[in-house]
Formats: C-alpha cells, sequence, structure tokens
C-alpha cells in the first residue's frame, strides 16, 4: 500500500493571521480553529506561524541571567538566543513580533513519512502545505497524521484478520 501524501491529511478550511493581528485576535483565532497553530500571511505569502508554545511562552517565567561581579567590574553573562527569543515574545504585541520565522512547509506532494519526519525531526507542529507554486493550500498536524495512523493501522489489522480466517 502507497504512503498516503499529505492531501489526504491535510485541512483545507482553516484561518490565517496578519501580521498585525493582536495577541488577542491570534489566542482567539487559534482556540477557534482547533489547530495548534496558524501561518502568518502578508501579501499572499506565508511570513511566520504561530503556535499555542509561541502564546504559552508569554505567561511561563523567563529565567533573567544574573549580572557577576569581578572586582571592580561587573559583567552579565549572556543568557544566549534562547532568552532573546524568550524576551522578544513575552514583550509582542502583535502577530508579527510573536511568530516564528522562517517557517517549515510542505509541498503538497509529501508523503506521511516525509510530514512526520519533518516534525519530529524539526520539532513543528503545525506544518503548512504548499502548492508549486509556494502558494498555501492546506494545513496539517500531529493530530491529522494520527488520525490516518490510526485508520490504516484499522485497515491493516483487518486484513490480518481476513487472512487468518481464510487460512482455517
Amino acid at each position: 500500500m502507497p504512503d498516503p501524501v499529505v492531501t489526504e491529511l491535510m485541512r483545507t478550511e482553516f484561518p490565517t493571521l496578519s501580521p498585525d493581528d493582536s495577541i488577542a485576535t491570534v489566542c482567539r483565532q487559534i482556540a477557534d480553529s482547533g489547530l495548534p497553530g496558524l501561518p502568518v500571511m502578508e501579501n499572499g505569502q506565508i511570513v511566520g506561524i504561530i503556535t499555542e508554545a509561541d502564546i504559552i511562552i508569554r505567561e511561563a517565567e523567563v529565567d533573567v541571567p544574573a549580572p557577576t561581579t569581578f572586582f571592580d567590574a561587573i559583567f552579565s553573562i549572556d543568557a544566549g538566543q534562547d532568552f532573546d527569543e524568550e524576551i522578544r515574545k513575552v514583550v509582542s504585541v502583535t502577530a508579527r513580533e510573536l511568530m516564528s520565522h522562517p517557517v517549515y512547509n510542505v509541498l503538497h506532494t509529501a508523503t506521511l513519512e516525509q510530514v512526520a519526519t519533518l516534525m519530529i525531526d524539526r520539532r513543528v507542529n503545525p506544518v503548512p502545505v504548499v502548492d508549486d507554486n509556494h502558494s498555501l493550500v492546506g494545513i496539517v498536524s500531529r493530530t491529522d497524521l494520527v488520525r490516518i495512523i490510526a485508520r490504516l493501522e484499522g485497515e491493516a489489522n483487518q486484513l490480518e484478520a481476513r487472512s487468518e480466517q481464510n487460512s482455517q
């Protein structure tokens, strides 16, 4: 049985976000969509994505690096890119400021295996689906993958049961 392609898994009906949307609008759109994230679109192009994790990080405690003294000097230890990213998201007021970019997306011809591999390797969910012109045509989430895997596993179990019945 051939691996299903992403067009069999993806959702085609979902809202998109504008870079100028407020955080309140972003939260409402994501909550109402039932998806774990939504793409941010500008001039017909995907410019970012905002996920539940991007929103939740705004409410988490951020560990601020403590200054260290050395003789008469005060040094601030560089907290690294993760700290800078957390602070950027905590103080954001628009979708443009909160969104993650660049966005990992897949072509509409990608297989279940390819989408699953991208999600696991890059720790992304959901993934926008684009056509050959890189226009947004759908979105696929881990839930969509689990749904198709459940169907495939059910079909495999039915075939196995029939095979056992025929061999008896």
